[in-house]
């Protein structure tokens, strides 16, 4: 018993240590700044006129697949900048659809898809995705109109007195889109060194062969494992989490020391985790990326452009807000990464071939059931997909998997629950577990041999018959709306 829960223990820290070292400052950082700033600066009318509630669905519904599709993150990258949009004043169908396609058919993540799996899975998931994405986001806005309505009004009084100007705060949040871009597209010209010098820091291959022995380098089991740079990165979070506590929890009443020494090593750490480092037998060898000249160049325009265009007001605004965020989410990040961790302990990949080796019902569950206990960060699951498939897992579950692997970890959940709360959360995980599986299902009968018409023929009318019942739906509590007025009046 207690090799198993010392087996299970380091699993889980071992996972926490690797998504913290490699997915953290790139990645989730700039994104609670752009939640951040959506929140603080950006005006509401700006939001709702894309996404709002009253927005026609021709229109929101496809600007937020749209807003989803050039962000090549992982889901906990996505849920701040959802959290963002939504308490600004989106719609929940928008936001909910933007939530689901964003980390399950981004253009990076199709891209990688079909050069790795194929072209056909690659097509499937963007065609299914998109739909099903809108079809869930309807489907949520729907159950959940009161509950809209309410959040529609209370954004209206929390933001009535917001600034009005849109240019500034939108040319700005485009910066910060671009430093989260530049620290995580996977392109040569950001990835590969330009320059290269080497330090003589002895015991550095040492150092990072025990790093690989406590937490594991395996990418055909998706363990990324923890180099010298991520371990130096995971230190860094100490100080700039005491410093932002003691700083940015107070930014509201003015400028303090603490605030502005975490940003100094916010910007310190985005920059060293943009460089290239690699223990060799003479050092250490630091190369300077592309990577590292992006982040440097986007960090100096946010500076810039806040002190000159924002003011000192809206940029502590906008540092509260991010705050928030950050306090709000990154502790249940944890718990959820961890929990991941020691569940991937117990499952065992072998289970796959005789799980879901076949494009039946139970098999579909089946790879929805992986993604949410075998959570991998956009990319990484593609070649677990790989692994899936050499396995023995059907195509249609191994679909169903990379459609629920981005949109239903435990981690995601927590966060999504403390954003919209526990009935509108299950409500998502039930509806997203049940269209991935439906995915599947139609991928893999088409794989199977069934014709592209009979399949299209499915999908069709299973969105028509989405589409009355939405509008049935509709139109009773329109009646049930009528009635209760006409009752009040007599």
């Amino acid at each position: 018993m207690g090799g198993l829960v010392a087996e299970l223990l380091q699993g889980g820290l071992g996972n926490l240590a690797a998504y913290l070292a490699a997915h953290v400052l790139l990645c989730l950082v700039p994104a609670f700044f752009i939640a951040g700033a959506m929140t603080a600066l950006v005006p509401k009318h700006t939001i709702t006129g894309l996404l709002g509630r009253n927005t026609p669905r021709a229109v929101s519904y496809p600007a937020a697949a749209l807003a989803g599709s050039v962000l090549a993150v992982c889901s906990c990258t996505i849920v701040p900048i959802f959290a963002g949009i939504y308490k600004k004043g989106a719609g929940l169908g928008p936001a909910i659809t933007f939530l689901f396609f964003a980390p399950a058919a981004n253009i990076l993540a199709l891209i990688y898809t079909g050069g790795i799996i194929g072209a056909d899975l690659a097509i499937a998931r963007l065609v299914l995705s998109l739909a099903f994405g809108i079809g869930v986001g309807m489907i949520m806005a729907l159950i959940f109109r009161h509950d809209d309505a309410a959040h529609d009004r209370k954004t209206d009084a929390m933001f009535s007195e917001a600034a009005t100007s849109v240019r500034a705060p939108l040319v700005f949040l485009a910066a910060l889109v671009a430093v989260l871009l530049a620290g995580t597209l996977k392109f040569d010209v950001l990835t590969r060194a330009h320059a290269e010098v080497t330090l003589p820091l002895a015991g550095a291959g040492r150092i990072q062969e025990a790093l690989l022995r406590l937490v594991p380098f395996d990418a055909a089991r998706g363990e990324e494992g923890v180099n010298v740079q991520g371990a130096v990165l995971i230190a860094l979070l100490a100080p700039i989490a005491v410093t932002a506590w003691r700083g940015l929890r107070r930014i509201d009443e003015g400028w303090n020391r603490s605030a502005k020494t975490s940003l100094a090593l916010i910007v310190a750490t985005l920059l060293f985790a943009a460089l290239r480092i690699t223990p060799d037998a003479e050092g250490v060898a630091v190369g300077v990326t592309g990577r590292f000249a992006a982040v440097g160049l986007g960090i100096g325009a946010l500076v810039v452009f806040a002190r000159t265009r924002l003011g000192g007001e809206d940029t502590r605004v906008w540092l509260a807000e991010t705050y928030r965020f950050m306090r709000q989410i990154f502790p249940l990040l944890i718990v959820g990464v961890l929990a991941v961790g020691m569940a991937r302990q117990i499952i065992r990949p072998e289970w796959i071939e005789s799980l879901a080796g076949r494009n039946t019902l139970a098999g579909n569950l089946a790879g929805v059931l992986f993604g949410v206990f075998m959570y991998f960060p956009t990319l990484v699951e593609v070649p677990i997909a790989q692994m899936f498939l050499s396995l023995g897992m059907h195509r249609g579950p191994l679909l169903a998997y990379l459609m629920a692997d981005p949109e239903l970890s435990l981690q995601s959940i927590l966060i999504i629950s403390a954003i919209i709360g526990r009935a509108k959360t299950w409500t998502y995980v039930a509806w997203v577990a049940l269209f991935s599986t439906l995915a599947g299902l139609i991928y893999g009968a088409w794989v199977d041999g069934a014709g592209i018409a009979v399949l299209m023929a499915y999908v069709v009318a299973f969105l028509g018959l989405l589409v009355l019942t939405l509008a049935l739906m509709e139109r009773r509590n329109r009646r049930r709306v009528v009635a209760a007025g006409d009752a009040r009046l007599a």
